[in-house]
């Protein structure tokens, strides 16, 4: 997972990082971070530790101006106290990553229309509007797209209808000059072991977009020939998915010994099981460049026996691959209306922040953190920072390791973006190219163009 470039030529940002799984991924790519905004300490915790630190990695760290401190920021922080030494990077930036929260507008939660973390998209149009890079990436959920209604259930207000976040962002991005066009895609084609469907939206500055055949719907058909590319970059198959089994089988613990999780961030008798080393080509790939004593986040689940129990005949008898159904949850007494049974020979059902969403595939527990990294193509050098989980109100003010993977973007499904977006700056540096010698050679613009 070398990054394609030695001295990298394009430079991106990051807002709402996460814990670094796109920048991870455009990293990869090649291209190379100038600084990540992320407002909870726990999941900069975690960025910091990989992409910052002195500690040695595969992929560029980032080059962090002198201006901004190393911590968590707020978005509005950022424009409050370095509104101008934002805009003092316009012409240096080339594409600004990452997008606003999903939670508000997720279907795997309570879409909320008033969820304030909806309304953080108008302080990222600021920021794009202070930076002017030439490329924007935004990934989020799919039901960014679908329109709230109103709080009395109306689709249409005052004879309008209700607009959803994907279009009033594109919108926005349109009235500064902004050609936007978001595509559903599905993460298990790019090598990510887990049916994962996300929306992925790009802009591109509307005189570039002009440049390129298609506008902006050019940046789609060049993700899909570099979602090849990355398969047989990383030997992955090109005409099957990657199946949970192939993903994490050598963390099975019925196949190795347990000894005590001795993380910092763990309290309590907890176990992790000890690992014996890669068995698969994805598992080698996910393992490179990865000591085995140095994968952090293996802690085992503290079931009681009769959660045990009940898990064990729920993998028996119970359809897998899919969510259980209303009649299996009151047979076994669950009230969670988000329950699947992996199977082992398909990819595995999306990884969310909950971790008892998604139950082992043959052993009777809950998914460690570094089964779920695996599950979004974290590589296992990917050390994780924070509690392992929140529980209560805090669950929605601290970012704890489950959520810090679940929320975040795959980063083989990054790579992939950034490659592509690195094809199309290289595309539109060479038109510019072109036209330059047409100027110089005193022809018209035009004709050089088309020739």
């Amino acid at each position: 997972m070398k990054p394609t470039q030695n001295m990298p030529k394009y430079k991106f940002v990051d807002l709402f990082s996460g814990c670094g799984g796109l920048s991870l991924g455009l990293s990869m790519a090649g291209l190379r971070g100038r600084f990540a905004v992320e407002r909870d300490p726990m999941a900069f915790d975690t960025f910091s530790d990989n992409l910052l630190s002195d500690r040695k990695v595969p992929v560029d760290k980032f080059d962090w101006p002198s201006w901004l401190e190393k911590r968590a920021w707020g978005i509005d922080d950022l424009l409050d106290k370095h509104r101008g030494d934002l805009a003092k990077l316009k012409g240096g930036i080339q594409v600004l990553a990452g997008g606003p929260p999903c939670q508000g507008f997720s279907f795997a939660g309570r879409r909320r229309e008033d969820d304030p973390r909806n309304q953080l998209f108008e302080k990222y149009v600021q920021v794009v509007d202070t930076i002017r890079p030439s490329i924007l990436v935004l990934e989020n959920v799919p039901g960014m797209k679908v329109a709230h209604s109103s709080k009395r259930g109306e689709e249409e207000v005052c004879g309008q209808v209700a607009e959803s976040y994907y279009d009033k962002l594109k919108r926005s991005l349109e009235a500064i000059d902004y050609e936007v066009h978001g595509q559903i895609v599905d993460a298990s084609r790019f090598g990510v072991p887990q049916r994962r469907s996300r929306l992925i939206v790009i802009g591109i500055e509307k005189h570039l977009a002009s440049q390129l055949e298609g506008g902006v719907m050019h940046a789609f058909r060049t993700l899909e020939s570099m979602r090849t590319e990355v398969l047989a970059r990383h030997g992955l198959p090109k005409t099957k998915p990657v199946s949970a089994q192939d993903a994490i089988s050598d963390l099975l613990v019925h196949e190795t010994s347990t000894q005590p999780c001795t993380d910092p961030f763990s309290r309590g008798r907890f176990e992790e099981a000890y690992y014996l080393g890669p068995l698969t080509n994805y598992q080698r790939l996910m393992h490179k460049h990865c000591r085995s004593d140095a994968m952090d986040s293996m802690r085992l689940a503290r079931h009681r026996d009769d959660v045990q129990a009940r898990f064990k005949k729920i993998i028996r008898e119970c359809e897998q691959g899919v969510r259980m159904n209303e009649k299996s949850r009151a047979r076994f007494g669950l009230k969670k209306h988000r329950i699947y049974v992996m199977s082992p020979w398909e990819p595995a059902p999306t990884i969310t922040t909950l971790p008892d969403d998604v139950l082992h595939y043959s052993e009777p527990r809950i998914l460690t953190v570094r089964e779920s990294a695996r599950l979004q193509s974290f590589p296992d050098w990917f050390r994780f920072r924070g509690k392992f989980t929140t529980g209560g109100k805090l669950r929605t003010k601290e970012c704890p390791r489950y959520t810090q993977v679940g929320n975040a973007v795959p980063p083989l499904l990054a790579e992939a973006v950034g490659l592509a977006v690195t094809s199309i700056l290289d595309e539109l540096e060479q038109v510019s190219t072109q036209h330059e010698q047409a100027a110089k050679a005193g022809r018209p613009r035009l004709v050089a163009a088309m020739a």
